[in-house]
């Protein structure tokens, strides 16, 4: 993810927003006391966009889930 952020900075707001929508909730209260979602909600997402588990995903694969998750939450 990191390394598709640096090629494609354009996609940081998309990123940021998704990371956002999808925190754990009171995540302020549990180290690492950052705004991250849940480990079994990230692998039901991989899981169910992507098919077999563990299978590596590409960076355009990302991207273009990027900005439908934007367009989804009412994004341009």
């Amino acid at each position: 993810m990191f390394r598709l952020l640096v090629r494609r900075p354009g996609l940081l707001p998309a990123a940021l927003g998704l990371a956002w929508v999808a925190r754990r909730r009171a995540w302020y209260r549990r180290p690492p006391f950052l705004p991250l979602p849940p480990a079994g909600y990230l692998k039901w997402r991989l899981d169910t966009a992507f098919g077999a588990e563990g299978r590596n995903v590409s960076p355009d694969a990302l991207a273009r889930y990027l900005l439908w998750a934007r367009r989804m939450r009412g994004g341009a």
